[in-house]
């Protein structure tokens, strides 16, 4: 697969709230920088993160608007939503939705490198937890 073909098969993933799957897409020494600066570094503590994530935020959606790729090195512009719930209840009044910007790094068909850009303060607002385990 090309760079933005795994690019695009990992936001898939993603959406479809699959950490085992989102496992296989990452290199052993994945590593992830969410929004605030914050390292998660391998395969299985992202798998473990994407886990802890998708139980607190279960409808989170990546809406890439544009891709754009050098190299091994894409681009993704868009968008990120979900629903902070801590009882598993989906409530409008916990839904966001941030502008977001991500770069991943591509080796040898899989993800070696993700880092997300947006400004979280509203995620925050809606999901007390979120410092705690957030992957976007």
């Amino acid at each position: 697969m090309t760079p933005v073909e795994v690019t695009r098969a990992f936001i898939e993933k993603i959406n479809a709230h699959t950490p085992d799957d989102l496992y296989e897409l990452m290199t052993e020494d994945h590593t992830f920088v969410d929004g605030g600066g914050d390292v998660t570094q391998g395969r299985q503590a992202m798998r473990d993160a994407w886990q802890g994530y998708i139980s607190m935020m279960p409808d989170y959606l990546i809406t890439a608007e544009h891709i754009i790729a050098v190299e091994n090195i894409v681009g993704i512009f868009g968008n990120a939503s979900g629903t902070y719930t801590s009882d598993g209840r989906l409530k409008r009044g916990n839904t966001w939705q941030v502008p977001a910007a991500w770069l991943a790094m591509i080796r040898d068909g899989k993800v070696v490198h993700r880092q997300v850009y947006a400004d979280n303060d509203s995620v925050r607002r809606h999901a007390p937890a979120y410092h705690c385990n957030h992957t976007g």
